[in-house]
């Protein structure tokens, strides 16, 4: 691959809310690029992303997949993102090392509670997308609410390309707008037929391509130029100025389909290769490491898995090339590794490639100690790159092997899993001794659990779950003196402290500030006393939980001329703090999540009632058609089992979803 070819690579993630139709786009997608020859179904379990039996099983994506087809003469390398909030840590992984995505949305439902929540994390990654609504074939579509909705939820100026023609279950292709053709699908056929705009649409169709042209020139200046100055703007300049701003974010191209019919798929892949970024679009990484397959190897490793033929580590070429048999530098763990094969992934199958160049998203076979977030480059040229976050777990099971011969498999099967999926982390608790296992949700931890019994063939038993309490200050104290002094024998600590402790201002976990003058108290001690500090947030003073939004404030210190350090003022550090937290009125913190519950109208005074059973709190509640969309913040606590009791109450007809609302004060956790 020359270094221009670089142009014709796509990288993308497909984004949505659970059940908008991400698994059934991507299957079409696999299926008209010739990549696979027999359209897979998520409700029969045999699409080619959700190759898990738990996918299968659950009829759900939980494992970010990777697959990569060709379109137009352009690779592109495509994965399928999950839609439960429990699993938003594989879709930060994936965004990550992405250039662009398509965002799908349910056109009955428009922007759900998940779909906005990775819609954020792609702002956070600087993502461009494009939208494609699905679903127009159902009953309630309405592409101009999914619009509307896209543009108050998520604050972004939709650019509608196409216009549906038909409704609902007569819904059989799109005007496209920029060309002004028409595209329609008959049924039971894998392409459309391209046609002349309808008559009883060319009206409608003019004016909506009259309202595209003066979004796009007041949006962009090259278009707005052409549009005073011709009056209109031409085909070829309004794609231009959509990719242009695709690429900035400034708006948002957003075309209509029905991926279950096959309707709309050939012209949201022409969208791909016609407004989303090619690796060389977008800046060199870290502003220093471009596009280039002749500069030296970097490369993002950002998913590890391990297989039954051996352990995949899924990576993310940012330049250079990699060879079979060759020797790279992992910077993150400070190790040499051997790249033994290259594989080019279709979900759980995948082709040896000889090579990987510059864009490529690729497994490798051959390293051992690698972990997700590590960067793997040349040796001759080291570089770090930054690795994905990692959410903290709020959710925490007790596991053990039933039988106690199976404790070190236990042990070792929980390491890999970790090693998978950074977001689940193992801990002993020191207490009880016992193994606990923490993740992002129940539902996370139901499937890490079962992968233990499926795949390792273990017998356990796991505790209630159990969520991840905090800590902060109600009111805090001013002037607590704390004076460390330790004499026994050689060099002695000697280190002097006084601190104000107040709560923090909103949004923020931990602030640290100094105003001692005269030097009294040297800027490398100062410097050690708020790593002191950050020491004593590990554990506060009512159970033992992280301590979180708290100020402190270093208001005077003194030192000794020989036995003063860092060391010293660090201890006084954190038993000043400690003090400090058990003298302050603390209160008890406890995770709460925003919950949208969608029930049949009849079933909603028993779901209101259940949510106040829970200590939910109702923030609104809407009428559509005849079901009631309940949206309520409710402790984490109190919504284990919550999905069996809905299905309970509402006949199983009632569905809901979760993401997480940060910490709430816990009743009765107040103390000081």
């Amino acid at each position: 691959m020359r270094t221009h070819l670089v142009d014709r690579v796509r990288n993308l993630g497909i984004l949505a809310h659970v059940d908008a139709g991400k698994t059934t786009v991507t299957e079409r997608i696999l299926f008209l690029t010739g990549a696979i020859h027999k359209r897979g179904e998520v409700h029969d379990g045999t699409t080619v992303t959700d190759f898990d039996p738990q996918e299968r099983d659950r009829g759900i994506t939980i494992f970010a997949a990777a697959v990569s087809c060709d379109w137009a003469g352009h690779r592109i390398n495509l994965i399928d993102t999950p839609g439960h909030v429990d699993f938003s840590d594989e879709v930060e992984r994936s965004l990550r090392v992405l250039d662009g995505a398509v965002a799908v949305f349910d056109a009955v439902a428009g922007v759900e509670p998940q779909s906005e929540t990775v819609w954020r994390q792609a702002d956070r990654h600087g993502v461009p997308r494009i939208a494609f609504v699905n679903k127009l074939d159902r009953a309630g579509a309405e592409l101009d609410a999914a619009v509307e909705s896209i543009r108050t939820r998520l604050g972004t100026v939709p650019l509608p390309v196409q216009l549906p023609i038909g409704r609902e279950d007569g819904f059989t292709g799109v005007v496209d707008l920029v060309a002004m053709r028409a595209y329609v699908w008959a049924d039971g056929a894998d392409t459309f037929t391209d046609l002349p705009v309808p008559d009883d649409l060319r009206d409608e169709a003019g004016r909506r391509r009259r309202h595209l042209e003066e979004t796009v020139a007041e949006l962009h200046p090259g278009a707005l130029e052409e549009f005073c100055g011709e009056g209109a703007l031409a085909a070829d300049t309004l794609r231009g100025a959509l990719r242009g701003l695709t690429l900035t974010g400034e708006a948002v191209v957003v075309l209509c389909g029905s991926a279950y019919r096959n309707r709309g798929i050939e012209p949201l892949l022409d969208a791909v290769v016609a407004y989303l970024p090619a690796p060389s679009d977008l800046p060199p990484v870290r502003g220093e490491v471009p596009a280039d397959p002749e500069a030296p190897f970097t490369a993002l490793a950002f998913k590890v898995n391990a297989t039954a033929t051996g352990r995949l580590t899924y990576v993310r070429v940012y330049a250079g090339t990699i060879g079979k048999g060759d020797t790279v530098l992992d910077t993150t763990g400070g190790r040499t590794e051997r790249i033994a094969r290259i594989l080019r992934v279709q979900a759980d199958r995948a082709t040896e490639v000889d090579a990987a160049r510059a864009g490529d998203i690729v497994a490798v076979v051959g390293p051992k100690g690698t972990r997700a977030g590590a960067t793997l480059c040349a040796r001759d040229a080291p570089v770090v790159l930054e690795p994905p976050t990692t959410a903290d777990p709020v959710v925490s099971v007790a596991v053990e092997a039933r039988r106690s011969t199976d404790t070190g498999r236990l042990a070792t099967a929980l390491a890999r899993l970790s090693e998978e999926d950074p977001s689940l982390v193992v801990r002993s608790d020191p207490e009880t001794g016992q193994t606990v296992l923490s993740g992002l949700g129940e539902l996370h931890l139901e499937v890490a659990v079962e992968k233990l019994r499926r795949d390792r063939g273990l017998e356990v038993t796991v505790g209630r779950p159990q969520v991840a309490y905090r800590e902060t200050v109600a009111k805090g104290v001013t002037g607590l003196l704390h004076r460390h002094v330790k004499q026994d024998g050689g060099a002695g600590q000697f280190a002097h402290v006084v601190i104000d402790v107040e709560r923090a201002p909103e949004g923020e976990d931990f602030v640290f500030a100094s105003t001692v003058t005269g030097g009294r108290v040297p800027q490398e001690y100062v410097r050690a006393v708020e790593a002191g500090c950050r020491d004593a947030l590990l554990e506060g003073p009512l159970g033992g939980h992280p301590v979180t939004g708290v100020r402190v404030t270093l208001t005077d210190g003194a030192t000794h001329p020989k036995d003063s350090s860092e060391l010293a003022f660090r201890t006084a550090g954190r038993f000043a703090l400690r003090e400090a937290l058990r003298a302050s009125v603390m209160t008890l913190l406890e995770p709460v999540a925003d919950v949208t519950v969608t029930v049949p109208a009849e079933s909603v005074g028993s779901v209101l009632g259940d949510l106040a059973a829970r200590r939910g709190r109702v923030t609104d509640q809407t009428a559509r058609g005849g079901t009631a969309v309940v949206a309520a913040t409710v402790p984490l606590a109190e919504l284990f089992g919550y999905a069996s009791r809905l299905r309970g109450r509402t006949q199983g007809r009632g569905t809901f979803t979760t993401r997480p609302a940060g910490y709430a004060p816990a009743p009765g956790g107040r103390a000081g």
